[in-house]
């Protein structure tokens, strides 16, 4: 089979895994920018992390000849400190060029704070400015329903922002439907213990359609699985979908949605 992996932190992971994604079908993986495990003190510790993500990790991947696209943000653990926050963004002009760069994420909410909806306001702002996709995190657990309307409200606001050049990440089964309804893109993301498993994951597809959906690891530094892709979608033909569903789901959304950047080439 072939899949894009349109979230994953490859930062976080060893070079096994890209050879295991390779191997497993990977056409393409997509790094959004997150918290590195701890919270970096200064604008500086960002700037070099953007070097990572543009300079060194695509040269990381491509000895396996995997292309390495990234997006650029401060993510939402670290957007309390609002006054950080816009050294970091003051930074992504100089890097939104260059050529692995699809857009700006991942950005959102954590805790749902007014600090974290002011950097999220900022960060939305500067990618209507400079025209470039969006990928946006949800909270997690309980706080997931309240963050993801603050979002959908911050999008809608800004009179800039296209749907259709946006996609909600961490959707479950609460919040996908809202995210679909307002014509945005949702990404259900596969992990072992928390967000949506396998099996969710494919109700989901079951309930809603395949349309504006895709699916992804976003494997970090915590418990994820960097294969969970391929995984699902052997789960997706056990359950009776066909190759063509399958192919629809895990290569041709995520392209769709990504090709609206036009460094997206594969």
């Amino acid at each position: 089979m072939r899949y894009i992996e349109p979230h994953a932190h490859m930062v976080s992971r060893t070079t096994d895994d890209y050879i295991s994604m390779v191997a497993s079908g990977c056409a393409a993986v997509c790094e959004p920018a997150f918290w590195a495990g701890f919270d970096r003190g200064s604008a500086d510790g960002f700037h070099d992390y953007f070097l990572q993500l543009t300079e060194y990790e695509p040269k990381r991947s491509a000895k396996f000849g995997l292309p390495h696209f990234c997006w650029l943000c401060i993510n939402p653990k670290e957007s309390e400190d609002v006054g950080l926050a816009k050294e970091v963004l003051a930074l992504i002009p100089e890097f939104i060029d260059r050529p692995n760069v699809l857009g700006i994420g991942e950005i959102g909410l954590n805790k749902n704070s007014r600090n974290e909806l002011e950097v999220l306001e900022m960060h939305i702002d500067l990618a209507a400015r400079h025209e470039q996709l969006i990928l946006v995190h949800t909270p997690h657990l309980e706080d997931k329903l309240k963050g993801t309307r603050l979002t959908l409200d911050a999008l809608r606001n800004n009179p800039a922002i296209k749907p259709e050049r946006v996609i909600i990440d961490h959707v479950e089964e609460h919040t996908v439907g809202m995210v679909l309804d307002a014509g945005f893109w949702a990404g259900m993301t596969l992990y072992p213990g928390s967000k949506c498993s396998p099996a969710r994951a494919i109700d989901i597809v079951e309930t809603y359609g395949g349309e504006r959906l895709w699916m992804n690891s976003a494997c970090d530094w915590g418990v994820s699985i960097p294969l969970s892709i391929p995984y699902t979608a052997m789960e997706m033909r056990r359950r009776g979908h066909n190759a063509d569903a399958v192919d629809t789901l895990i290569y041709r959304n995520p392209h769709e949605f990504l090709s609206q950047c036009p460094k997206f080439m594969l």
